[in-house]
């Protein structure tokens, strides 16, 4: 990584409890979780000059607070250290956090402990990309392969993919990098389906009115929650079907809902609308569980991997084949250190990687990797779309842009991380100014 040699020192890190009443009005909702209030565990890295960074973890409420306090253990050993000492060697610095033996006995490479570093290193790669003046998708895109290769975590994986071959797998795709870029300009950006629609909160009514618009924005790929109710599904999808007509693709998401027997039962009766693939159909750790689906309930094609707590398990899912589409999610695996592996396992494998993005945030963060990935290891789009979730990107000082089904490409310095002052004093939990308001009303 290139160096910018300056006197700035890490002052301080700010984590801030964020969360937003999504549950009164179902956005969000689905089989498993009925009420979620989208919440972030925000991490602000502070310094002795301008430079700062921003990154966050995603949550659903209750337990935010623990992610925030993991989060400000998590990247208490940065405060003190030069930002060029830091940013020169992330793959070094990775390595020290994730290996604090202490914190990594709560995991390991899981669950809270986990979250938090992938809040914290997120804010590390959103410096970095600001010190260098470009996004991250460009920081990431123009660093040599061996010295994007050596911040990699590859622990656990040399079975699959080594260090030599990572380098091997960069290197051959850097002829071309500038002719995919204008490709992606030519087209918009990179496409991606929407999920706006299909929350299972939702009325019949609002269904069939998102769905029009989704249709209206230019979206080839929608995707609905289903596994509550077969019978409502199978109603719900009818609706869907009449509104996109046969061309336009519709994916369903179980949320983790079902039993393996179950799932393929279930999926019986959902086929005649030919979904594009069944989403997160049973628990997220059953790697087996998920091969089992797939055999069974081909052509429908089985996507998973927005709750796949680290690279260790996609490797597995990949190796038993039990997925047709990998979908990582960029604040629960440990940032761009934990990421790419998986995108370069997942080359390997031939299996299309289709970020997850529901969830605050999320899209705003996943749009460089998605591009990332077309320019510098997939070298392609068949097959390949990224979730947008057209909630929240108000609160972001520099929110993704989708245009005509396409995320349009950032410019801005940055992973796009960074949040309005305003917004945090809104909505911090639990002394914001909505929720005391909130608290205020319930009391009166």
């Amino acid at each position: 990584m290139s160096t910018h040699t300056t006197p700035t020192t890490i002052t301080g890190v700010r984590v801030v409890d964020v969360r937003f009443p999504t549950s009164l009005s179902a956005d969000g909702s689905d089989a498993m979780n009925k009420d979620g209030d989208y919440s972030a565990a925000y991490v602000v890295l502070e310094t002795d000059g301008p430079l700062r960074g921003h990154g966050f973890t995603f949550t659903i409420g209750r337990g935010n607070d623990l992610c925030v306090e993991a989060a400000r253990q998590r990247a208490l050993p940065l405060v003190g250290l030069a930002v060029d000492e830091v940013l020169d060697d992330i793959g070094g610095f990775y390595r020290r956090l994730a290996g604090d033996t202490q914190l990594r006995w709560l995991g390991p490479d899981k669950g809270v402990e986990h979250l938090a570093l992938a809040a914290v290193m997120n804010a590390v790669w959103d410096m970095a990309a600001r010190r260098a003046g470009k996004p991250l998708w460009r920081l990431l895109a123009d660093m040599p392969a061996e010295e994007l290769v050596a911040t990699l975590d590859l622990t656990y994986l040399s079975d699959v993919l080594t260090a030599d071959e990572a380098v091997e797998m960069l290197r051959a795709t850097e002829p071309g990098r500038a002719d995919r870029i204008a490709v992606l300009a030519g087209q918009g950006g990179y496409p991606c389906y929407t999920t706006s629609a299909g929350w299972l909160g939702y009325s019949d009514d609002k269904l069939r009115r998102l769905l029009n618009e989704a249709m209206d924005d230019g979206y080839d790929y929608v995707k609905l929650k289903v596994g509550a109710d077969v019978d409502d599904d199978v109603r719900r999808l009818r609706i869907a079907r009449e509104v996109v007509g046969p061309e336009v693709r519709i994916a369903i998401d179980a949320n983790q809902v079902w039993d393996v027997p179950e799932a393929i039962e279930y999926l019986a009766r959902l086929a005649e609308f030919e979904p594009y693939w069944i989403e997160e159909p049973t628990s997220p750790d059953d790697v087996l569980g998920h091969a089992a689906i797939r055999r069974a309930v081909a052509p429908i094609r089985v996507a998973t991997g927005e709750h796949g707590m680290n690279r260790v398990l996609f490797k597995q899912l990949l190796q038993a084949e039990a997925i047709d589409f990998c979908q990582i999610d960029s604040a629960r695996l440990a940032s761009i250190n934990e990421i790419i592996p998986v995108y370069l396992m997942a080359k390997k494998f031939g299996v299309p990687v289709c970020p997850h993005a529901g969830g605050v945030g999320l899209c705003e963060l996943v749009q460089h990797l998605s591009i990332f990935d077309y320019v510098a290891v997939s070298t392609t789009l068949d097959d390949r779309i990224t979730e947008f979730v057209d909630h929240l990107h108000e609160h972001f000082v520099e929110p993704c842009v989708v245009e005509n089904g396409r995320y349009t490409i950032p410019a801005a310095p940055g992973y796009s991380a960074e949040m309005h002052e305003s917004s945090l004093s809104e909505f911090a939990f639990p002394d914001g100014s909505y929720w005391a308001a909130s608290r205020a009303a319930l009391a009166s």
